[in-house]
Parts: structure tokens; C-alpha cells; sequence
């Protein structure tokens, strides 16, 4: 029988680690969501910026009270009072600036995807590895109040043998041009990370892809719908578009039951059970009522980086760089399997 409640998430007081200082590279919209959302919810410091476009450190840094705007990233990475960087350029220059701050001894989270492709990827993670450091994805989903909810459900069997996934997620991005852009664009990077990872967080890595899409007129990837298979015979399917607003919404079915994770899926929402049959009912939901709405649930991440510190961690137990290789894999090859080529990938 299904349960009639859903179990509380298991949330790390932010008072409870370490307040590390951060350093940031790449002062853009998404950097501005995280630091803001840090800044308000956290007991972490952002104590330096970088930008090599003249003023852009110091109007970021300036309004938030960071100390430090500076134009060379060297200059931040081996500044002494940065104890981690944050990497939030845009995707081509993740390995780059990621590889920077780990020779320089220091941990790295870095912006999603980590990278633009899995050799990049596995590059960074060897790095760390080599360094001991630590260095996480800034897969935020994955410390959010509902995916706690949802690792209880799945640890506990609620949905039995689950056997489905589904997930979709859409914007109308072809105005940002960086996205239509053959160099880093397209909507998997940007956008279907989001799906691939959600998928793995349920099954595991799969064993295969078949995707099926269509090109920008710049030649990325626009709209693709991919089918993820795995060893246990599950299925996933990830439909992302950067052409239209869709419900991004998910699902996770068993045959006990199914899960239906709020729009939209990977922002704090909530959770409803259903059971398994033909015209389900509702038996049990969850709703946040954390107070960290949207893009505010950046700031859980920052707080799970510190604890995995605080636990002497060089890898993050809820988004192994491992985990976050294998889903950029996918990637690649549902990109390559409609003709989406990157620059110097052909």
C-alpha cells in the first residue's frame, strides 16, 4: 500500500559548515543568480571577482559588497583568500578556467555542462583527482529540498521496480547568441543537462541513446527527443527544445507507483504520488515550503560544497564527476546522432 505522506527533506543547516571564501570567474546571469541566492540564504563569502571585459568585475562585485574586482583570472585564482572558485563562463571555456583554478590548489564548482564534451570532462576530473581537490558540477538540482524527498522514496521502494522516466524542458532561447552558436551552442548543453542528469539520478548510467531532432539554421541542436535505455530494461525519455515553453515537467513510474515532480521539475516545487493504475489517484504530496523559491535554490549547493569539505570529500556523493562524464557522453552522442556538430568536432 502507498504511503499517504511523503517523507521530510534532510536539509544541512547553512550555519552548521564552514564559511569558505569564493572567488568567481565569469560575472553573468547565471553568476548573478548563484551569488545573489548565496548571499541571502548562506554563510558562504564571495570575496573576489573576475572579468577581462573592462568595469564588468566592478559593477558585479560593487552592489554585493565583494572586496575584490579584478581583471585577470590568474590573479584570482592564486588570490590567498579565495578558497574555491566558481566557474561560470560560458560553456567552451569551462575547461580552461576549471584546469586554472586547480593548478593553483584550489577547489572548483563549475557551471553545467562541465564541459563540452567527455574528454574535457574526464580531463578536469583527473585533474582534481591528481590535486586533491575538490571539484563538483554545479548541478543545483541535485541538492535541492525535493531530490532529498525523492532519494527516501527510492531508497524505500515506495514505487517498487521503476521502470520509466520522463522529462521534458523548453525555452525560447533562440534570441541568446551564444546558444546558436556552432562553437558551444544548442539546447542539450544548455538546457537537456538538465533532463540527462534527472534520468541518472533515478537509473543509473544507461547503457544506450537513440535521438531523434532538428537543427537551428546555425546547425545546432533545437529540438531533440532522446530514449535512454538501461540494463535493468527501464527507458528514459528527454524531449528539450530551445524553441518553444513547455510544460519541463517529469515523471518517474514503477509498478507501484508513479511520481510526479512539479513544474518546473528542476527548481524547488514539490511532489505528488499516484498510484499505479488506469486513471491514478493522488494518494500523497509534497510541497516546499522552505521559503527558497526558483533560482534561490542555487544557494544549496554552496552549502553541500561546504559540507563535503567539512567531511574531507574530494567528490560530490550526490553528483559524482563520474555520474556528470557519463551524462555529458550522452550528450555528445545525441548531438553526433542528428548532425549537431560543434566547431572542430567533424
Amino acid at each position: 500500500m502507498l504511503p499517504t505522506s511523503l517523507p521530510a527533506p534532510r536539509l544541512i543547516d547553512p550555519a552548521s559548515v564552514t564559511p569558505l571564501r569564493w572567488g568567481l570567474i565569469g560575472p553573468g546571469g547565471i553568476a548573478e543568480a548563484f551569488v545573489d541566492s548565496v548571499q541571502k540564504h548562506t554563510t558562504q563569502r564571495f570575496v573576489a571577482v573576475a572579468s577581462q571585459t573592462p568595469g564588468k568585475a566592478e559593477a558585479f562585485a560593487t552592489p554585493r559588497g565583494i572586496p575584490h574586482a579584478l581583471t585577470s583570472y590568474d590573479a584570482l585564482v592564486n588570490h590567498p583568500e579565495v578558497d574555491v572558485v566558481y566557474v561560470a563562463t560560458t560553456h567552451q571555456f569551462h575547461k580552461a578556467h576549471a584546469l586554472l583554478a586547480i593548478a593553483a590548489g584550489k577547489h572548483v564548482l563549475v557551471e553545467k555542462p562541465l564541459a563540452t564534451n567527455p574528454t574535457d570532462a574526464q580531463e578536469i576530473a583527473d585533474a582534481a583527482k591528481a590535486a586533491g581537490v575538490l571539484a563538483m558540477e554545479a548541478m543545483w538540482t541535485r541538492y535541492i529540498p525535493q531530490s532529498d524527498v525523492m532519494r527516501q522514496i527510492f531508497a524505500d521502494g515506495i514505487l517498487g521496480d521503476i521502470s520509466f522516466v520522463l522529462s521534458d524542458f523548453g525555452q525560447d532561447l533562440r534570441h541568446v547568441p551564444r546558444l546558436m552558436d556552432q562553437v558551444a551552442g544548442g539546447g542539450l548543453l544548455d538546457l537537456g543537462i538538465y533532463n540527462f542528469a534527472f534520468s541518472s539520478f533515478v537509473l543509473g548510467n544507461a547503457s544506450s541513446i537513440q535521438t531523434s531532432g532538428s537543427l537551428t539554421s546555425t546547425g545546432v541542436d533545437e529540438t531533440t527527443t532522446s530514449v535512454l535505455s538501461y540494463a535493468s530494461g527501464a527507458q528514459a525519455v528527454a524531449t528539450v527544445t530551445m524553441a518553444a515553453f513547455t510544460p519541463t515537467a517529469a515523471s518517474v513510474t514503477g509498478s507501484a507507483g508513479r511520481l510526479n515532480i512539479h513544474e518546473p521539475f528542476f527548481t524547488p516545487s514539490g511532489l505528488t504520488l499516484f498510484t499505479s493504475e488506469f486513471n491514478p489517484a493522488p494518494v500523497a504530496t509534497w510541497r516546499d515550503e522552505t521559503g527558497v523559491p526558483a533560482h534561490e535554490g542555487l544557494s544549496y549547493q554552496a552549502t553541500a560544497f561546504a559540507s563535503f569539505l567539512d567531511q574531507g570529500l574530494t567528490d560530490s556523493p550526490l553528483r559524482p564527476l563520474a555520474e556528470a562524464i557519463s551524462d555529458n557522453a550522452l550528450i555528445y552522442q545525441a548531438r553526433h546522432q542528428i548532425g549537431a556538430f560543434l566547431t572542430g568536432e567533424k
